[in-house]
């Protein structure tokens, strides 16, 4: 009997040892076909890269793209140190294009009010704490001059504001 028990152990041995090719195979062609099903779904629902590119056509065509329009290149004083430093600045208001043009376009409010936004600008400078204007990024400078300049162009039919954002890529102080 002990020699039957050695026979028997072995074919389970031998049978737990061989994996089941079979199994795997089947597990396999599951997964492929489950990726297959999500692959064509995923393209029936998506739009497609046409798609949007024909809505960012539609945008552009609405004239919604930006524009770029100097505000203002100037150099300013601040005394604020308790010495005197001069600023040499520019700034650039994006305006979609739609604003640009018309009876309160930015174009037209800017010819109008020309010294009223340079003096505007010129108390935002003078009234700064020296720190702000040494910033990297000028950001404390580019929110007070995005809240007047919107004061001074309102908003648009949308009720959005004209100005989209303001850029100052020059902002050089010298000490005088």
């Amino acid at each position: 009997m002990p020699e039957d028990e050695k026979v028997d152990g072995a074919d389970e041995a031998t049978t737990k040892k061989k994996p089941p090719i079979i199994m795997l195979a089947i597990i396999a062609l599951l997964m492929l076909g489950e990726a297959g099903v999500v692959y064509v779904v995923a393209s029936m629902t998506s739009g497609g890269s046409d798609a949007g590119a024909a809505e960012l056509e539609g945008e552009v065509a609405e004239g919604d793209e930006l524009v770029e329009v100097e505000l203002l290149a100037d150099q300013f004083q601040n005394t604020q140190s308790g010495r005197v430093w001069e600023w040499q600045t520019e700034i650039f208001l994006k305006v979609r294009q739609k604003n640009l043009e018309g009876p309160r376009g930015v174009t037209l409010t800017l010819e109008k009010r020309n010294a009223e936004i340079k003096e505007g600008i010129a108390l935002i400078f003078r009234r700064a704490q020296h720190k702000h204007l040494q910033e990297p990024g000028l950001q404390t400078i580019s929110r007070q001059v995005t809240a007047y300049v919107n004061e001074v162009f309102g908003t648009d039919a949308d009720g959005l504001p004209r100005i989209e954002r303001v850029v100052i890529p020059v902002c050089k102080g010298f000490e005088v």
